[in-house]
């Protein structure tokens, strides 16, 4: 994860570590273990401007004191990070065993929540200094830990999805017909860092039946008169992210085309009506899937109605069938639709939405409605 962390206090991130270890220990754990990476950033404001086979790694622990083990040369920027003043850095060198220093912090037999992102030596050599731990994935252990947003992020989160609607607002003014996909996603990117993105994650530009294809790769093709261009792009703004989708067309669509567009409009907006405290995830998926279902065109919605938002652009919670984790106020996530016709075109359309205490609100809000560009 690059780009800068949002503008917390020290005692935030005090509070995010006291909550994580408390979290920990309710979910039978003896403490986290947290690598360079957006777990780090969120509890710490800490992002090592390079990750490299040096061990970096925070320890919480109930009833402990957070400790961050840092490589010695990497000390003095932990310590200006933020949230520095709210743990204790203990730092090793070169040539001595990180591990060993770890393993002192750590209880011999426990169960540890480790970083999804931590990388496969750290994690074997934490093992073999204490072969009697185990550790499951933070995202299996405390999938929720980020989840639920207070009230600064969903205001970043909101500022990061108006900087996204501004993009759309200009994209839909430049030429598509006779430029390549490459280019309108090279003007997508410097669009979303005009508006005050520092890193630009994802810029799909998918024309024509390259729109059948949710994850299409940016290439060369030249954009045609007739076709419909699925736009998704986001990245994140002072630390948290954005992510819209919005479906555009070349000149006049055919009747088709704009009954498919007015069937995805329909069932991101029942996506979005099904959103409100206590419902599962799952019902979220429901209600979108069912509109599609119902016109005959299931088949052809190929991926989950949505994912959760924060410091990454992908994160739990998940909108899909089986996910029956009730939603939370606080809670942000896409709810992101399709069709994707083989061979043809693709039609999605994504909005942000965060759960307010009786019901959701939207956190993109440009038309939803057809939009004809040059």
């Amino acid at each position: 994860m690059t780009g800068t962390a949002a503008p917390f206090a020290a005692d935030d991130y005090r509070a995010r570590m006291e909550r994580a270890a408390r979290s920990a220990a309710e979910a039978g754990l003896a403490g986290l273990l947290v690598a360079p990476g957006p777990d780090l950033v969120w509890l710490t404001g800490y992002a090592p401007t390079a990750v490299t086979e040096r061990l970096t790694l925070l320890v919480l622990a109930p009833g402990q004191d957070p400790v961050l083990v840092v490589p010695t040369l990497e000390a003095p920027d932990a310590a200006k990070a933020v949230g520095a003043s709210a743990l204790t850095l203990r730092d090793w060198t070169d040539g001595k065993d990180p591990y060993a220093a770890t393993a002192a912090l750590l209880a011999a037999d426990g169960r540890f929540g480790i970083s999804d992102n931590a990388w496969a030596m750290h994690l074997l050599g934490l093992q073999k200094a204490l072969p009697g731990t185990s550790y499951a994935s933070l995202t299996e252990a405390l999938p929720m830990l980020r989840a639920v947003k207070d009230t600064a992020e969903l205001e970043l989160l909101a500022a990061a999805g108006a900087a996204a609607d501004a993009t759309f607002e200009e994209i839909r003014k430049v030429p598509f017909g006779g430029r390549r996909e490459s280019e309108v996603a090279a003007d997508l990117a410097g669009l979303l860092r005009r508006f005050g993105h520092s890193q630009v994650d994802f810029t799909i530009v998918a024309s024509g039946p390259n729109g059948a294809n949710p994850h299409h790769e940016v290439g060369d093709r030249v954009i045609e008169r007739g076709d419909m261009v699925v736009l998704d792009f986001g990245g994140l703004k002072d630390g948290y992210g954005s992510d819209t989708s919005r479906t555009v067309h070349v000149g006049e669509p055919t009747d088709e085309e704009r009954r498919v567009h007015d069937l995805v409009r329909a069932a991101q907006e029942a996506g979005v009506r099904a959103v409100r405290p206590g419902v599962p995830c799952q019902e979220v998926d429901r209600a979108a899937r069912a509109v599609i279902a119902d016109a005959g065109y299931g088949e052809y919605f190929i991926h989950r109605t949505g994912h959760g938002i924060g410091v990454t652009t992908h994160e739990p919670p998940y909108m899909i069938e089986g996910e029956e984790q009730p939603l939370v106020p606080g809670m942000c996530f896409s709810v992101e639709p399709g069709v994707y016709l083989p061979g043809r075109f693709g039609v999605r359309i994504e909005d942000i939405v965060t759960v307010t205490e009786d019901g959701g609100r939207r956190l993109n809000d440009t038309t939803r409605e057809m939009v004809i560009v040059d």
